[in-house]
C-alpha cells in the first residue's frame, strides 16, 4: 500500500503520518532533558549511549578508522575510545536542550574561554570539527558578542532536524545564521562573508567534492571551501574547538590564525592551506581520540597514502 505523502514548502520534503509520532517523541525526550538538568541530561544521555553505541554498526565503521589512523593501538584501546566517543555523543545529545542556558561560569555547567588573545580585530573564518561539543560553538562566539555563522548538514530524519534547529536558534540568538549545506547554502554564505560577517566551519568530514588531502598519513577527501573564502577575501583561517572538561562543562579555546605561505597560485594555495587545516584537526583528535566523532567514513574504504 502506498504511503500518504505531501510535499513541503520548505524545500521539498516530504511529510509521512509516522513522522508526527517521531515530533512528539522527540518532544518529549527532549522535554525530559531539559527537565532533569543540564549535569543530569549529560549523564543519562552519555550513559546510554555509551552502553548501546558500541554494539551498533557505526562502531565498526569506528573501528576500522582507529586501525587505519592509529594502528598501534590495541584491540581493548580501540574499544575504549570507541566507548568515549558513544558517551561523548551522548552528553552532547543531551546538552542540546541546554544549549541556551550554558552560560559563561567559573564552575559548574556552563563554560570557559582560552586564547582570548588570538580571537582577530575582525571579520574571520573560524575553521573546528566534531570533537568535544562542538554544538556550543555558535552559542558561545553569541554570548560573546561576536557574529558568527555557520553551516550545517541536514538530518535524514525531519523531526529530528525541526526539533535540533530549534533548540540551535534559541541558543544562537537572531544575529546568527545557519546554512544547510549543498548550493543554495553556499551561495548564502557567500553572501553572508561578502556583506562582512564571520562564519564557522566544520571541517573534518568526508567531502567527495574536494581534494584529496592527508589525514592521520592516509588521504581523505577533504572540503575546500574554507581556504577558497579565505583567499577570496583575504580572511584569517582561525581553528577553535570546544573541550569536554565534564557534564556539562565545557571549554572553548581559541588557538593563532593559520599562517600559511601564499604562492599566488590559487590551485596550490588552496591544497596548501587544506593540508595544514588537516594537520590542525589531526592534532587536536590525536591528543583527545575519544572525543572525536570516528563514527562516520572519513576515508575511502581502500585508501592510501
Amino acid at each position: 500500500m502506498e504511503r500518504d505523502k505531501t510535499r513541503r514548502a520548505d524545500g521539498g520534503r516530504r511529510a509521512y503520518p509516522w513522522q508526527s509520532a517521531t515530533k512528539l517523541a522527540m518532544r518529549a525526550g527532549f522535554g525530559f532533558l531539559r527537565l532533569i538538568g543540564p549535569v543530569n541530561a549529560s549523564n543519562l544521555a552519555g550513559a546510554v549511549t555509551a552502553a548501546i553505541g558500541p554494539h551498533l554498526s557505526p562502531s565498526k565503521v569506528a573501528d576500522g578508522n582507529l586501525r587505519r589512523a592509529l594502528p598501534d593501538l590495541s584491540a581493548a584501546e580501540r574499544k575504549r575510545i570507541i566507548v568515549d566517543v558513544w558517551r561523548n555523543l551522548g552528553r552532547n545529545v543531551g546538552e542540546l536542550p541546554h544549549l541556551a542556558r550554558l552560560k559563561r561560569t567559573e564552575s559548574g555547567p556552563g563554560w570557559e574561554f582560552a586564547g582570548a588573545e588570538f580571537l582577530p580585530p575582525g571579520q574571520a573564518i573560524f575553521i573546528s570539527a566534531h570533537c568535544g561539543n562542538w554544538e556550543m560553538i555558535l552559542p558561545i562566539a553569541a554570548q560573546m558578542g561576536l557574529a558568527v555563522s555557520g553551516a550545517y548538514r541536514r538530518a535524514s530524519n525531519p523531526a529530528m532536524e525541526d526539533a535540533i534547529q530549534a533548540m540551535r536558534s534559541a541558543a544562537h540568538g537572531a544575529d546568527v545564521s545557519m546554512f544547510a549545506k549543498g548550493a543554495a547554502g553556499a551561495r548564502a554564505a557567500l553572501l553572508h562573508v561578502a556583506r562582512g560577517g564571520s562564519l564557522g566551519l566544520l571541517i573534518d568530514q568526508k567531502m567527495n567534492d574536494g581534494i584529496p588531502a592527508p589525514f592521520f598519513g592516509r588521504m581523505a577527501m577533504t572540503a575546500t571551501a574554507p581556504a577558497q573564502f579565505a583567499l577570496r577575501f583575504n580572511l584569517p583561517l582561525v581553528p577553535v574547538r570546544v573541550e569536554r572538561i565534564g557534564p556539562a562543562r565545557l571549554r572553548m579555546i581559541c588557538e593563532p590564525a593559520l599562517d600559511i605561505p601564499l604562492t599566488g597560485d590559487r590551485t596550490a594555495d588552496i591544497a596548501a592551506i587544506t593540508f595544514a587545516l588537516n594537520r590542525t584537526v589531526e592534532g587536536w583528535v590525536r591528543a583527545r581520540p575519544g572525543s572525536w566523532l570516528w563514527l562516520h567514513r572519513r576515508w575511502p574504504k581502500q585508501s592510501k597514502a
